[in-house]
């Protein structure tokens, strides 16, 4: 199907009385509603607010004013005891759910804060994991493979910034001393949160 410039003209013109796009695509015949609503956009025709297809009688009638209403008078109020402020009921546990609070987000380029759990480490394995550093290997990101020690050493957002790089342990990402302080035993952990 073409837009001829009758089928464009007839368009046009059921637009402008508001009939909507179904109506027009079904008068045209060979057109979907969206192939009219498009046409329309591109022949930049003005958006209309209402949707509805207008009547010829509705189109006639302006609409009625409306009457105006004298202000009803208020009545006197009974005196009752006074009015005591409302206190917002507390929320239920099922309205909100107990969620722990979000940790702050620290802008790429910023030193990291001391991280709790390593304050939480025993003396001997952090010796251990001290020792293991001295004799690591240094690796960069793209030097790591799935047999060297995948350890983070200092703030990646400096130079100084490395990964352990000694055998790993098997089945396990780290070297045998990070694995020490990244794997804690359970009961290690509950003994600590106590």
């Amino acid at each position: 199907m073409s837009w001829t410039d009758e089928r464009v003209e007839l368009l046009k013109k059921m637009w402008g009385e508001g009939q909507s796009a179904s109506q027009i695509a079904k008068e045209l015949g060979g057109v979907t509603r969206n192939a009219v609503i498009g046409k329309v956009h591109r022949l930049g025709l003005s958006n209309r607010t209402t949707t509805a297809a207008k009547t010829p009688e509705a189109k006639e009638k302006p609409p009625a004013p409306a009457p105006k209403a004298a202000a009803p008078k208020p009545k006197p109020q009974p005196k009752t005891e006074p009015a005591r402020p409302q206190t917002p009921e507390p929320a239920t546990a099922e309205a909100r759910p107990n969620l722990p609070a979000r940790k702050q987000i620290i802008p790429a380029g910023q030193p990291l804060p001391p991280q709790p759990s390593a304050n939480e480490i025993s003396p001997e394995a952090l010796a251990k994991v001290n020792e293991v550093e001295k004799k690591a290997k240094k690796l960069g990101l793209m030097e790591l493979t799935e047999r060297t020690c995948k350890w983070p050493v200092g703030d990646p957002a400096t130079e100084d910034f490395w990964f352990c790089g000694l055998p790993v342990q098997q089945g396990k990402p780290y070297c045998e001393a990070h694995v020490g302080v990244a794997f804690q035993p359970m009961s290690t952990r509950r003994d600590r949160k106590r």
